[in-house]
């Protein structure tokens, strides 16, 4: 099968030669350009979801013998979520070879990160399907790299975390404010505020609310723990 020399350099940055590259061809489209002769990644993305989670698991369980389930859990979580998916796809620059209709290139579709997640866990499950579970294994603890060594960090949910601080102390659960929404619809950047009841408070940018919201609570986290 012919392939284009964009293909073939994503390959090189992946890591893995297909045998197969009509899975990697499907795993990198969408359904805003999919047809009857032209399936789109949505199966792919499926199995791939499983695949790492089934990679991320077995990595887990090994590294640490001594944790528990609700110690290996969050970490899994941290890993294995939509926005890691999609910061490991921005790290190989997948965003360049997705496969898009007019309308999701038109709006940005190659930096939207439920896109690139998603294509991620389907170029995960184009592996296994080319070359068995070992190697697309192999793929996801390469690509995923020191983000295992620092799940530590990472599986804290800040956001839980803040909230346990303030029941700890007799104050009400942290409020949340959106104080502005920036840039173009495809590409937003969201200003969240978090203050607690005695007044403290600490803001944060991000292309997501959810990640605004956490990226506040750790500052702010952060910055009472300092104050012991």
């Amino acid at each position: 099968m012919k392939i284009g020399t964009d293909i073939t350099a994503f390959m090189d940055r992946l890591g893995h030669r297909f045998a197969k590259p009509e899975l990697l061809l499907r795993a990198l489209t969408h359904s805003s350009i999919s047809s009857a002769t032209r399936p789109d990644n949505q199966r792919l993305e499926f199995l791939g979801d499983r695949v790492l989670g089934l990679s991320m698991a077995e990595a887990l369980f090994k590294a640490d013998k001594a944790a528990s389930e609700g110690l290996l859990a969050p970490r899994f979580n941290a890993l294995v979520r939509k926005e890691t998916c999609a910061d490991v796809a921005r790290q190989i620059d997948l965003g360049s070879v997705l496969k898009l209709g007019r309308s999701e290139m038109m709006t940005g579709g190659r930096r939207k990160e439920a896109l690139l997640g998603d294509a991620m866990e389907a170029v995960i499950a184009a592996v296994y399907l080319d070359a068995g579970f070992e190697a697309a294994r192999d793929l996801v603890l390469r690509l995923w790299g020191a983000r295992v060594d620092a799940v530590e960090d990472d599986a804290r949910d800040a956001k839980t975390a803040l909230q346990e601080w303030a029941q700890a102390r007799g104050q009400k659960p942290p409020k949340y404010e959106t104080l502005s929404r920036e840039g173009p619809d495809h590409a937003p950047v969201f200003t969240i505020a978090v203050t607690l009841e005695t007044g403290e408070s600490a803001q944060a940018k991000a292309g997501a609310k959810r990640q605004a919201e956490q990226s506040a609570a750790k500052a702010l986290l952060v910055r009472m723990e300092d104050q012991k």
